[in-house]
């Protein structure tokens, strides 16, 4: 299947699901999804994005080879629904050190943007956790800029995972003396 009829079966909401059984067991049709799930950008590509999402819930090794292609395309990625998938799926695996200096910077950058959706900037809080958990020092920077939010930029989906992350980041630093 051409990108192009991969983009025809997504314009419908019915056939997703249809994709994404027949993307399970099909690594060369996964990379067209993932290809034009980052080149795209027509409004609906999204959904190639959303698909990439589902698919990573059952077989999340297809992702791996691509994961430093989803980190590259945060630098210029435009459209909110693709940042928050890229988003998610990188905050779920796994990530390598040579991403892990503009990955922090990135996330500090979209939490504490009022202007990303709170979804984003939930996934970009936990990639900031998930990097601290990497590099223990940067608990207590971490911390405060989670606080930090909660307090002047409090949504539900900020604070509830606010306050999970907070008190884990709080009890390590405590034991550590740091």
């Amino acid at each position: 299947m051409t990108e192009q009829e991969l983009f025809e079966q997504l314009d419908a909401w019915e056939n997703i699901e249809i994709v994404a059984a027949a993307m399970l067991n099909d690594p060369v049709q996964f990379k067209t999804l993932i290809q034009l799930a980052l080149n795209d950008t027509r409004p609906k590509s999204w959904r190639a994005a959303y698909l990439v999402d589902k698919i990573h819930d059952e077989k999340p090794e297809l992702l791996q080879p691509y994961l430093p292609a989803l980190i590259g395309q945060l630098q210029t990625e435009m459209n909110a629904s693709k940042r928050r998938h890229w988003l998610k799926l990188i905050s779920m695996n796994k990530i390598s050190e040579e991403h892990i200096g503009f990955l922090f910077d990135y996330c500090i950058e979209t939490f504490t943007s009022g202007k990303e959706a709170v979804a984003v900037r939930v996934h970009a809080m936990q990639i900031l956790y998930n990097i601290s958990e990497m590099e223990p020092v940067l608990k207590p920077e971490v911390l405060q800029i989670i606080e930090q939010e909660m307090e002047y930029h409090p949504t539900a989906g900020i604070r509830s995972r606010g306050k999970k992350l907070a008190t884990k980041l709080f009890r390590q630093i405590q034991q550590n003396g740091d």
